[in-house]
């Protein structure tokens, strides 16, 4: 019996109109169907493609063990996630060894920052893997602002809020334009940065960048200590134009 494959199905930064229609034709056509989840939550993979997913296709949900309630740096955050990455890996390598494609529903591009990376790392070789592109939430984001992020030799950094203070800052001082992911409870962090490099004044704030709820605020006027999950802040870029 030849294997299935497993896909990797970027579904762009939130709005079902913004997938592509390669991801569109496979979603159409799944049996099974895998996406990562909140507990107790449907997840925002899955509410993108509500009715979109064909009747009588198998849903596999895979329920994230911790999200904030362990720290980053404790060392029981990446065993206990490395171990729940294993278990899916190997649920869908069973479905793909038996024969069956599972799409695997993935936020943005499953490449940038995305879990099913993760999956990648530990099925690519073992049964057939491919990725499907999708629009990254920045790009919606930068579009949500109405500006460009760059312009002619501007210099684009991408960064996680999760990084230290110290790494922050050092990093938006250099780079002509910015783009901050993964923002949360960082949001303090984040501001200092911004402050200590000179840009704050400069960051707006773009949250569910693409979604109905989509809102693009100075940051300086972003009000509380937390950014919601589907948030990206923005510092544009300044450079050569004709």
């Amino acid at each position: 019996m030849n294997p299935g494959i497993v896909y990797g199905l970027g579904l762009g930064p939130g709005a079902a109109d913004l997938m592509s229609v390669r991801a569109d034709r496979l979603l159409r056509a799944a049996r099974h169907v895998a996406y990562f989840r909140k507990a107790g939550r449907p997840g925002q993979a899955r509410r993108i493609v509500e009715g979109l997913i064909p009747a009588g296709a198998a849903e596999h949900p895979m329920d994230y063990p911790v999200t904030t309630e362990i720290p980053l740096d404790d060392p029981r955050y990446n065993a206990t996630l490395s171990a729940f990455y294993e278990r899916c890996a190997a649920r869908l390598r069973s479905l793909a060894e038996a024969g069956a494609d599972v799409v695997v529903l993935c936020e943005g591009d499953p490449f940038l920052y995305g879990s099913f990376m993760h999956l990648h790392a530990r099925l690519a070789g073992v049964v057939p893997v491919q990725v499907v592109p999708g629009i990254p939430g920045m790009s919606a984001a930068w579009t949500a602002s109405g500006q460009p992020i760059t312009w002619g030799d501007d210099v684009l950094t991408v960064l996680p809020g999760t990084l230290p203070e110290d790494r922050l800052t050092a990093a938006i001082r250099a780079a002509d334009a910015v783009v901050v992911m993964k923002i949360g409870r960082h949001l303090p962090r984040l501001r200092r940065a911004l402050a200590a490099a000179g840009r704050a004044e400069a960051a707006v704030l773009v949250e569910y960048a693409a979604m109905p709820e989509e809102r693009v605020t100075p940051l300086a006027d972003y009000p509380g200590d937390h950014a919601p999950y589907f948030s990206i802040a923005l510092v544009h870029g300044q450079g050569r134009r004709p």
